[in-house]
């Protein structure tokens, strides 16, 4: 009954409630990243929600631009040196991701969910960890709350496939309410490129 009458409509109001109470810190945030760094203020990212349809994420820009990243000898300076001041607030803090308060109003994303994933992950996927695709990507989620990137890629699907299981609306609170405490802790945060991924790029280490 939550998941199939509930939940949208809640995610909807809440929202739009969010970015109107939120718009003037949403502001400041803007601003600081252009000062910090010019450059976009906004990142988009293609990722792969409900049903396996790719949508287009957006979050804070955190980094520095590629046009800017370049070293003296042409190389690309390393990822976790192109992370702006500005920016590592926001990573810790989570507040990169209050963009997708605009993917959750558009019906791309929810508020609770599996963590949008990219299109090379999913293709990784065996058919028992595709069922994370039955619903709608969360800002956050239980993974999320239960570790963060301090869990390995099995682990946070794992915890993504029993969510998927289990929706209610106590559950989609909880998360919520430990989501505050996780982002207050800053548990969880990684500025370098996880070892399990070298060969690709993940998803905290695109051109964000």
């Amino acid at each position: 009954m939550y998941e199939k009458y509930v939940k949208r409509p809640f995610d909807l109001v809440a929202s739009v409630l969010g970015l109107l109470v939120g718009s003037p810190l949403l502001l400041l945030i803007a601003t600081a990243i252009l000062i910090d760094a010019p450059g976009p203020v906004l990142y988009r990212q293609q990722r792969v929600g409900r049903s396996g349809k790719r949508f287009q994420i957006l979050k804070f820009r955190s980094m520095l631009p590629m046009e800017r990243s370049a070293l003296p000898n042409g190389e690309v300076m390393p990822n976790e040196d192109r992370v702006t001041r500005v920016g590592r607030v926001l990573r810790r803090s989570g507040l990169d991701e209050l963009p997708q308060l605009i993917n959750v109003i558009r019906g791309e994303m929810s508020l609770v969910g599996p963590r949008p994933t990219l299109p090379y992950q999913v293709e990784r996927y065996t058919e028992s960890q595709r069922r994370r695709l039955q619903v709608r990507p969360g800002l956050t989620g239980l993974a999320q709350v239960m570790g963060r990137n301090d869990l390995t890629w099995d682990q946070k699907i794992e915890f993504d496939v029993e969510y998927v299981r289990n929706i209610t609306a106590a559950r989609d609170l909880r998360i919520i309410l430990r989501t505050v405490r996780v982002i207050l802790g800053g548990r969880g945060v990684a500025f370098k490129k996880p070892d399990s991924l070298s060969s690709h790029e993940s998803d905290y280490w695109r051109d964000i």
